[in-house]
């Protein structure tokens, strides 16, 4: 049965802070040794990243490091954030909150139980019989990993809709120290959620649909689990950033890419559209390199992370949404996603494009 991708939308928290103000925050409120301020001046004065939407009400919420008050400011912008993006999607599809059968939440940047699935459907409005699920700690791959959930639910009763959610508020995570892993991920990280609508293919006919998801694939190394993590600290997450990140990304992606169109009898030349994880330009560099991908293949995911930064799982997702604004694909065009993660974990998913709209 086939799987199709109605709809996307996408949120941010709305304060939205430029790296040059970020810089002067961090410059002003923090005591940096030396090398600490000459890294965080290069990538936030000289850094390809603009800005990022944050999950503070100010900025001052920076300085916060008591663990219960970050969960509680987590929850408070995740479920709002999650909530503007589902309705956004929801919207492009031509639905209601009532339609909704699934909903799958993915999130790493705080813990709840009961999930966020919980307020997510309480503010949406969702049927009190709808099947949802929440999936952690998978890191910046995860809405892959959603995706094929959403998938696997509507394959096993696909008479309603599934609703399916990424959402990170990494500013909830930040830790002050001079490792530069902590500096990276203090200069480049942002937050926000990205929702998708999918029906199963003997419900909605295809050229209503944005695309078909054609199937997934993933590569798994608990080899490299050290290189990117999150770890508990005084009771808070702390992101642990190896420097080869993105040669690892790059690799367990082109493992992942294989296992994804080999099977299917497909090269990389068959592939017109590429939403890859915008880590990083380093990790994006890396990943072109290793696959064969031009800046233009990449201009996507290199304009998510130039506009937003890295938001970790929601970013593959903000990819697709502009490829199809500004990329307008064909019908039968097919495009790859690729998100790699915590674990260490990569994932990828084969589209074919209606060229709806």
């Amino acid at each position: 049965m086939e799987t199709l991708l109605q709809s996307l939308g996408t949120a941010h928290p709305p304060l939205y802070v430029t790296q040059r103000e970020a810089y002067a925050f961090f410059s002003q409120r923090f005591p940096l040794a030396p090398e600490e301020d000459a890294l965080y001046r290069r990538l936030l004065l000289e850094g390809p990243v603009q800005g990022r939407h944050l999950g503070m009400d100010s900025p001052e919420e920076s300085l916060e490091a008591d663990p219960d008050r970050l969960n509680a400011r987590f929850l408070r912008h995740a479920r709002r954030t999650a909530a503007d993006a589902a309705r956004r999607a929801l919207a492009g599809a031509g639905l209601g909150a009532a339609a909704v059968g699934t909903l799958v939440v993915n999130t790493c940047t705080g813990y709840l139980c009961p999930g966020l699935s919980s307020y997510v459907a309480e503010d949406l409005g969702l049927s009190g019989d709808v099947h949802a699920v929440d999936i952690a700690g998978m890191g910046c791959g995860a809405a892959l990993p959603n995706l094929q959930c959403a998938a696997g639910l509507l394959a096993l009763d696909g008479a309603r809709p599934a609703l399916s959610i990424a959402v990170e508020i990494c500013s909830a995570t930040l830790f002050m120290g001079p490792d530069p892993g902590l500096i990276v991920s203090n200069s480049i990280f942002g937050d926000g959620a990205a929702a998708a609508v999918l029906t199963a293919g003997h419900e909605t006919p295809a050229p209503r649909a944005a695309a078909k998801i054609l199937g997934f694939a993933s590569a798994l190394a608990p080899e490299y689990r050290e290189h990117l993590r999150y770890r508990q600290e005084g009771g808070r997450l702390r992101n642990h950033l190896g420097i080869r990140v993105p040669v690892i990304g790059a690799k367990l992606a082109e493992r992942a890419l294989s296992d994804l169109l080999e099977p299917r009898g497909l090269r990389r030349g068959d592939i017109r559209w590429w939403a890859v994880h915008a880590g990083g330009t380093s990790v994006l560099d890396r990943v072109g390199e290793r696959l064969g991908l031009t800046p233009e293949d990449l201009r996507f995911s290199l304009e998510v992370f130039r506009t937003c930064g890295n938001m970790s799982s929601p970013s593959v997702l903000f990819g697709v949404e502009r490829l199809l604004r500004d990329g307008r694909p064909a019908a039968g065009d097919l495009g790859v996603m690729l998100a790699f993660g915590a674990g260490f974990s990569a994932f990828a998913a084969l589209l074919a494009f209606t060229g709806r709209g």
